[in-house]
Formats: structure tokens, C-alpha cells, sequence
């Protein structure tokens, strides 16, 4: 049910549109249900653009199916792998929204996800904005674990370590533009949040509500977090283009940040 506020906007002028930006690369086993949170969103004025990596399971005919019920989601097909900055590029390339959400294929969303981010958004007048989310088993089951938001993100703070869960985040492109994701293996999310900021005239406000859910699995690559060490490092050398001693410094302000700071964020439930 629209909020009293959402109801006057739509009497006023029209909802403004939400693009959500959805890579997919075999996700069968989760991409319905992923579908199936944003059409129970509350919000109805949005367009999801789901780009298939050249998937070799079930994910794209399921995402077909969604898309021949439903004109806000469309779908584009790669004749080959790409990877996922590749992915949402294009799907932003494509986009027609005022805002930019995004959402992978295994991740779902509170239903009121859209409409009580954008109200926040409005009422704070911030051009970037996330939420607290869940973590959940392959299952869909709850973990017990809750990644709070900070009610402030400045550039310096997200510079020193990604503090905005990519499946929460949202971005006005009205103001700040398109932000395309860098072509590298991860980091890609920490990359777009942290333009994001620079982009926009004050912090990112932080929503305090369990807005989404992240799904832990046990074959992804974020569960290894040894590997993520060149990760990191990469993404201050190569993709902010610093030298090799700065660089190096940074990664150090960052597993302090991470081991340190960035637990007071984290709540057992």
C-alpha cells in the first residue's frame, strides 16, 4: 500500500522511474524468486534490465518467461561470457530511470524496498543513498546476521573501505549521471558507490531499515576473503591509479578499517 506521501506525488506529477540493473550468469536456482521480490515491490514505476551473461543453464529462458508477463522487464542476451561490470554496463547503457538500483540474480528485496528508499531519498534531498540488509543460506533461509548502514557515508569513509551493500544502494541519476562500472574482476560495486559520492554535492544517507537480503553462497568468490587481498590492492593501484607505496598504504587503512571499524556495523540477531 502507497504511503500517504507517494499517493500525493502520484496526483502531483508522475512516479519517477527506478531502473534496476540485474547481471545474470546461471542462477537458475534463484533468479525466480530474485524476479518475483521485485514485482511484489510496493513501488510500481520501474524497469528492471536484466543482461544474461551467455548463461549455460535454465537462467535466461526463466528470465524470458518473467519478461513476456511483465513489460517493465526486458531482457538482453550476450552470444558470449563477458563478466559482471561488462553486464551492468550495458543494462545502465540501456536504462531509462531517474534513479538506479541494483539487484543480482540471487539477492532479493523487502517488498517496500523502492518506495521507502525513494521517500527517504526525497524527504533528505540526497542523491545516494543505502540500507541495512540481511544475510540469508542458499535456502532463503536467515543467517542471523544484519549489516547496519551508516546514517552518513562521505568520500573519505567509502575510500577507506566499501561500506555500502551493493543490493541496497541507490543512486539519482537525474543529478549525478550514469555511473558505469571499471572493467575489473571485483571491487566493481565499491567503484560505482565511491563515484557515486563524489558525484553528489553531500554524503550518502544511510536508510536504518532491513531493506534486502543477501544470499551467502558457498561458491562464491567473496567467501574466500585471502583471495580478496590482491582484490583490494588492485582496486587502489590499478583502478584509482595510485603508485605501488600509496597503494600499499591504503590497503593497510583498510584491513584496519575492515578488522577494526567496520564490525560495529555488523549485528547478531
Amino acid at each position: 500500500m502507497l504511503s500517504k506521501e507517494t499517493k500525493k506525488l502520484t496526483k502531483e506529477e508522475e512516479l519517477p522511474l527506478i531502473s534496476i540493473i540485474t547481471p545474470l550468469y546461471n542462477a537458475e536456482s534463484f533468479v525466480s524468486e530474485t524476479i518475483k521480490s521485485i514485482l511484489d515491490q510496493s513501488y510500481p514505476n520501474w524497469e528492471q534490465i536484466i543482461v544474461d551473461d551467455a548463461s549455460t543453464d535454465n537462467s535466461l529462458q526463466i528470465a524470458l518467461s518473467f519478461a513476456e508477463k511483465d513489460e517493465r522487464i526486458k531482457v538482453e542476451q550476450l552470444s558470449q561470457n563477458r563478466g559482471a561490470a561488462y553486464c551492468r554496463n550495458l543494462a545502465t547503457e540501456l536504462a531509462a530511470g531517474d534513479y538506479f538500483a541494483f539487484l543480482d540474480s540471487d539477492d532479493l528485496w523487502h517488498p517496500d524496498k523502492l518506495k521507502n528508499q525513494l521517500e527517504f531519498m526525497q524527504n533528505n534531498q540526497c542523491d545516494v543513498s543505502f540500507s541495512n540488509y540481511l544475510h540469508i543460506n542458499e535456502n532463503g533461509e536467515l543467517l542471523g546476521k544484519r549489516i547496519k548502514a551508516l546514517k552518513k557515508l562521505s568520500y573519505k569513509k567509502q575510500h577507506r573501505n566499501n561500506y555500502i551493500g551493493n543490493l541496497t544502494g541507490m543512486y539519482r541519476a537525474q543529478t549525478i549521471g550514469k555511473i558505469a562500472s571499471p572493467n575489473i574482476r571485483k571491487r566493481q560495486d565499491w567503484a560505482v558507490w565511491l563515484e557515486a559520492i563524489k558525484r553528489s554535492p553531500k554524503p550518502a544517507m544511510g536508510l536504518q531499515e532491513d531493506l534486502a537480503f543477501y544470499r551467502v553462497r558457498k561458491d562464491s568468490i567473496s567467501s574466500n576473503k585471502s583471495r580478496l587481498i590482491k582484490y583490494n590492492y588492485s582496486f587502489y593501484r590499478d583502478y584509482l591509479g595510485y603508485s605501488g607505496i600509496k597503494a600499499f598504504r591504503c590497503l593497510i587503512v583498510f584491513f584496519f578499517e575492515y578488522f577494526f571499524i567496520r564490525p560495529r556495523q555488523i549485528e547478531k540477531l
